[in-house]
């Protein structure tokens, strides 16, 4: 048994640490019971643990000595607690992460009982050995928190260490549940942080850390040890790209930095340069190297490990080349705010470089711009975290919003292209002595030490910041080249702002991504909330956890304006459909501990605007011209229609089959008078009907669309395929990133890989083949020497260029919505 000492460096002191059987903590290091089971670990054959709760501290503290003991063969078994939730997810999956199968992780799993026993048990050649008492795994509890354990071994007294073992066993075996990856994905998604815990933590702090070194810091915490966890996963089924979508203020630069540590070659692309500066420590920190570069502006670096990019710069066609990157130069590509993926440039980078992995990182999901960013990742999202849940499991503070009654007439206002003018908005603030009396009471209500105030136009930040400093609260303007009274450069103001010099920042949009001052406790909204995606970036600018923060106080002053009512769907993360396309705001749920307020007036002004809501008819009506507005007065195409228009909208048409003009484009397009003269004769023949089937065939499944691709074959459209060629277009398909989860359910990627040729053909023959030939008017038939054809009456439209158009696009939009519906269900499987 552990009958021996060890000398442990701790803070660079030398502490010699003997064997005691009586651990009480508190001051005195030789008492931590951290260093008696370091050293039995080191000796034990088996190891069984029993504790109601982990933290990440403690296990992390343990986690180097137990994976040492896996090492040499020493067999561990942990059985915890998921009582009141103070068990931590991310201790849970740093041991899955760190110890995979090789430990017997398990959840107490009896409701009628309470579970608080603190046990740990060491097998030896010759003997085995007991610590009981009151410490759980934490780093407080296994170091200076004062927690008595006490230690005795079979040898001394055999009658009472086997009843205490015969227990755990019974427990262990009969009255527990495996923590696999689906009971644990459950379990963190339930989670809550537990009011107990800001205790804990309260004690769980550096300085007791045995070891406790800088190089800590740079280590994965939270959730970033979930979602390091669950991109591991999701490249070993085969993904060679992936998107996390996590809050503001998770740390997603450091998930991107540890993720990529193991590759030697990494590019980091992103649209500001205070984003590659900042990635850049983070990046240094955790390789622990000086080994990297910038390209952008003068800096055109291409010979170093790791490449910070931006985008305007790396995204020009003349820097794309062999001369400064080849196009397999990079084993690990990221792409910073990746919402901002639909626009050319990105595209144009993502599409050149072939890296064997690519992450994208956002912190909105919602498709920026009306754009579609998940097709862009092959629709897989390894991890996701939202703002709601963040603050829920304590990463963010909470928020306590105040909806203030803004006497502002929007009614008369124009909307272009969703937006209203600047010269409206100009007119209606600027000036408005009343309006800035308003804003500065409410300011003094509720206090500040450093607030942000988002503004409609650099005129309006500029009078704000002078209407505030006249009023005795310091601040200034902030926007692109700056040249106001009141203006200020962009770091500058940072760092004024952050010293304490000013007190408020009043911007446009500079502060919605790449800034991090955690100790901002307001931001004011001060002008129309008009897109869920950037009222959330902005309110995620003061969610950031700070020293002595316990909330962020939110001003949002709300007038008449159209998207008014839609604010608390947007504070509650969920978006609930009604019939008549309005949202029902009784039933939010907003995050924990969070205050939402509304000024009554604004109550009624909501359901007076919500009777005046518009038809499912007229509301896709409009926003078809709306992206057709976009579009430079250019019909939109089915993608082009889906990427641009606003997601409730979509909703709408998916959740009303009458009403959805996905299902019937052509005839859609003919009632509004859209199609042009080539598109009118297609519709006025058999293609249409042709078209037609292919937008509503049955999609259960995705079988149909490699299929379907074979007789595309590129705009070539070919009247019959062979077995051959639709197994090449099978085999394409279904390689293609996690496309082959579709072909099996459980199917691992394992038994995906040895799926034969003959069996893919089989499955294309007795599942998509037949069930075309079987669909509507027999359009696909049998041709002998052929897996399946087209009929021979539509070998007339079949080489036109407005069918070869259609065809392509219905096929894209198809695949795209069927793995868009996918991932939907997912996340509500989940829910």
């Amino acid at each position: 048994m552990a009958e021996y000492n060890i000398a442990e460096e701790v803070i660079g002191e030398v502490l010699e640490i003997e064997t005691t059987d009586v651990m009480t903590g508190d001051r005195n290091r030789r008492r931590f019971l951290y260093y008696q089971l370091k050293m039995s670990i080191q000796l034990a054959k088996r190891i069984d643990i029993i504790v109601s709760f982990l933290m990440e501290s403690g296990v992390r503290l343990i986690l180097g000595d137990l994976k040492a003991a896996l090492d040499r063969g020493a067999s561990i078994r942990l059985l915890t607690g998921n009582y009141l939730g103070i068990t931590q997810p991310s201790a849970l999956y740093l041991i899955k992460k760190e110890l995979g199968d090789q430990i017997d992780l398990r959840f107490y799993n009896h409701k009628e009982r309470s579970f608080h026993p603190k046990a740990y048990i060491f097998h030896y050649e010759n003997g085995s050995e007991i610590y009981i008492g009151s410490s759980n795994i934490s780093r407080s509890a296994l170091t200076s928190g004062i927690e008595w354990n006490y230690r005795f071994s079979s040898r001394k007294d055999k009658e009472n260490f086997n009843l205490f073992y015969s227990t755990f066993i019974d427990l262990f075996e009969k009255h527990s549940i495996i923590i696999d990856d689906a009971e644990l994905k459950r379990y963190s998604k339930s989670w809550h942080k537990p009011a107990v815990e800001k205790d804990l933590e309260k004690y769980d702090n550096l300085e007791d850390y045995p070891d406790a070194k800088v190089e800590t810091l740079f280590q994965p915490r939270g959730a970033q040890i979930e979602a390091l966890y669950a991109l591991e996963d999701s490249r070993a089924e085969g993904a060679v790209k992936g998107l996390v979508q996590a809050a503001t203020g998770i740390g997603k630069t450091y998930l991107a930095a540890f993720d990529s540590a193991k590759y030697e070659r990494v590019l980091f692309v992103a649209h500001r340069e205070e984003i590659l500066k900042q990635a850049a420590i983070s990046f240094r920190n955790v390789r622990n190297s000086d080994d990297y570069g910038f390209f952008y502006g003068k800096y055109k670096q291409n010979d170093k490990s790791v490449i910070f990019a931006s985008v305007a710069t790396l995204g020009k066609e003349e820097y794309l080349r062999d001369e400064y990157f080849s196009r397999n130069y990079f084993d690990y590509v990221v792409i910073d705010e990746f919402h901002h993926a639909v626009n050319e440039q990105y595209r144009q980078i993502i599409n050149y470089f072939r890296p064997k992995f690519l992450l994208g990182l956002t912190a909105t999901p919602e498709r920026m711009d009306n754009r579609n960013i998940y097709e862009i990742c092959d629709y897989n999202v390894p991890y996701e975290i939202s703002l709601k849940d963040a603050i829920n499991k304590g990463m963010l503070v909470p928020f306590h919003y105040y909806g203030i009654y803004d006497e502002t007439d929007y009614s008369g206002f124009h909307l272009i292209r969703g937006h209203y003018e600047e010269k409206d908005l100009n007119a209606a603030y600027i000036g408005n002595a009343r309006r800035y009396d308003l804003i500065y009471k409410h300011y003094m209500k509720y206090r500040s030490k450093r607030a942000f105030g988002f503004c409609c136009s650099r005129k309006h930040a500029e009078e704000t910041a002078k209407e505030f400093c006249q009023r005795g609260i310091p601040s200034v303007a902030v926007y692109s080249n700056a040249d106001g009274a009141f203006s200020e450069d962009r770091d500058i103001a940072l760092e004024r702002l952050k010293k304490g010099d000013i007190k408020v920042i009043f911007s446009i949009d500079m502060f919605n991504e790449g800034v991090d001052l955690p100790q901002v406790d307001m931001v004011l909204f001060l002008r129309p909330t008009e897109s869920p995606v950037v009222f959330l970036q902005q309110l995620g600018r003061g969610l950031r956890k700070s020293k002595g923060k316990e909330y962020l106080n939110v001003l949002d002053f709300i007038g008449n304006y159209e998207k008014a009512g839609k604010i608390p769907q947007f504070l509650g993360g969920e978006m609930v459909c009604a019939k008549n396309g309005d949202k029902r705001t009784n039933e939010i749920e907003y995050p924990d501990d969070c205050i939402v307020d509304f000024d009554m007036r604004l109550i009624d002004l909501f359901r007076e605007m919500e009777k005046k809501g518009l038809t499912i008819h007229e509301l896709i009506r409009r926003e078809y011209f709306r992206v057709k507005e976009m579009l430079g007065d250019r019909t939109p195409d089915r993608m082009e229609l889906f990427n641009y228009m606003e997601d409730e909208i979509y909703q709408l048409c998916i959740q009303n089959v009458k009403e959805n003009p996905f299902r019937r484009y052509l005839e859609y397009l003919h009632e509004l008078q859209e199609l042009s003269a080539e598109e009118e004769l297609l519709y006025n023949g058999i293609g249409r009907e042709f078209l037609n089937l292919l937008e509503t065939t049955d999609m259960q499944k995705v079988y149909k669309m490699p299929v379907l691709d074979s007789f595309y074959n590129d705009g070539d459209i070919r009247m019959a395929v062979t077995e051959d060629e639709v197994l090449e277009a099978w085999k394409k398909f279904f390689s293609n990133g996690t496309n082959w989860k579709d072909l099996g359910e459980n199917m691992t990627y394992e038994e995906y890989m040895k799926i034969t040729d003959r069996q893919h053909l089989s499955k294309a023959k007795s599942m998509p083949i037949r069930y075309l030939k079987a669909s509507g008017k027999g359009f696909f038939i049998d041709v002998p020497g052929y897996a399946i054809g087209i009929r021979r009456d539509l070998e007339a439209v079949i080489g036109s260029r407005v069918l070869q158009e259609q065809m392509k696009d219905i096929i894209e939009y198809r695949t795209m919505e069927y793995y868009r519906r996918r991932y939907q269900d997912s996340r509500w499987k989940e829910k």
